[in-house]
């Protein structure tokens, strides 16, 4: 919140095991942000299925942050 009220585009990176949690704190707060989800959980992968979705969320992450508003 603090970047996107200096200008600064920001994204959240968040698995969609706490979707409801983000929307809670997003509607409490009165501020939409730039969410990305990520498959939850995260522990239990492995370094090749990390790669995988750190690739994928790389790419999301650069288009929502270079997007116009």
């Amino acid at each position: 919140m603090n970047f996107d009220s200096r200008g600064i585009p920001g994204v959240s990176v968040v698995t969609t095991g706490f979707t409801d949690a983000v929307e809670t704190q997003s509607k409490a707060l009165g501020f939409e942000p730039a969410v990305l989800y990520v498959p939850h959980p995260i522990q239990n992968r492995t370094a090749e299925e990390l790669d995988r979705i750190a690739d994928e969320a790389a790419e999301r992450a650069l288009r929502m942050l270079t997007a116009s508003p």
